[in-house]
């Protein structure tokens, strides 16, 4: 059942399950319907697009892509609990709020713009707040919290062992936490596998990803960046390779949580496809900002503090995990 059905609207209220859904309207005039059900701990959204040339993908329901896109829709269905939406409790209401933004690239014709939706409910009496339980190693800088780990063969959890033999895929998935920032890509910059848990001048080193997130391993094996389900999580599937065979291994990692307005050729997540060449995971018209994986890749934007505050860098380490000799 679709409960809201609005075009070209200022102001939107309706009540849905019990829910009370509000969604106010960009400054700018929005050129599409859109039609939104509040559930008991999910929320569907979606939206009919008339601007000529949108591109629908590009719409964001917080952190999360839509489910699923043509020319002209995008249809979302999401947990309360996913995708950042914010959570509050006043008296006796819990209200859940999010917003509905439009990523536009910089060569489009087509405006960003954001659309907040909120979702308000009866609070139920015997309610109370979850505990965050990570299931990965987390990392704290600052408001945002990042976690990173070994994952089993579908990402939908932890691995459930830590050797692999050598040709498999290792999973790997890292994202950050938002409480209080807008929606943030979140990039893997740098990684390289290592022997020890820390790094050292001597430390022999193997590189996986470098010049500002070319996945190197691509080029030569199956290792790709999974299509994203969120913004603030990336998926990596990861070939093994002949490193340290027998022994323990540690990948050692930066992650980068930054606007995802801001992707130049120094902020992106690149991998090889064969008969392609270098794609842009996040977004195929801008596979341009890949061409310097196989040179030295540098931004033509000018460094500022102002620019800095974009985003925040986190060093992580992953395992430690063996690769083994299929053949021993």
């Amino acid at each position: 059942m679709h409960c809201v059905s609005s075009k070209h609207s200022v102001m939107m209220v309706s009540f849905c399950q019990g829910a009370l859904l509000l969604s106010l309207a960009a400054a700018m005039a929005v050129y599409a319907d859109m039609k939104v059900d509040c559930g008991p701990d999910f929320v569907t959204l979606m939206w009919r697009e008339s601007r000529p040339q949108a591109d629908t993908s590009l719409l964001r329901l917080g952190n999360c892509f839509p489910t699923s896109f043509s020319a002209g829709e995008a249809y979302f269905y999401v947990d309360l609990t996913d995708c950042n939406f914010r959570r509050l409790v006043t008296g006796d209401a819990l209200v859940y709020s999010n917003d509905l933004t439009y990523v536009a690239s910089a060569d489009s014709y087509n405006l960003a713009f954001t659309h907040p939706v909120v979702c308000a409910y009866d609070r139920p009496k015997d309610w109370y707040a979850t505990i965050y339980d990570p299931v990965f190693k987390t990392y704290s800088l600052g408001d945002l919290q990042f976690n990173i780990g070994l994952m089993n063969d579908d990402f939908s959890g932890p691995a459930e062992s830590t050797r692999f033999p050598l040709g498999s895929i290792i999973p790997i998935m890292a994202s950050v936490v938002q409480e209080t920032h807008q929606p943030l890509l979140l990039l893997l910059e740098e990684c390289v596998a290592a022997t020890t848990p820390e790094l050292y001048p001597e430390s022999t080193m193997y590189p996986i990803i470098s010049n500002k997130g070319c996945l190197l391993e691509s080029v030569s094996s199956r290792s790709k960046f999974e299509p994203r389900q969120k913004s603030s999580e990336i998926r990596l599937s990861l070939q093994t390779f002949t490193f340290a065979m027998g022994e323990e291994v540690f990948i050692h990692c930066k992650l980068l949580a930054w606007d995802p307005n801001g992707l130049d050729s120094t902020k992106k997540a690149c991998h090889f496809v064969k008969g392609h060449g270098w794609e842009l995971l996040d977004n195929l018209a801008q596979s341009n900002l890949c061409d310097c994986c196989e040179s030295k890749c540098k931004s033509r934007r000018q460094r500022s503090v102002a620019s800095e505050k974009h985003g925040m860098v986190q060093k992580a380490v992953i395992g430690p995990f063996t690769i083994t000799d299929v053949t021993s």
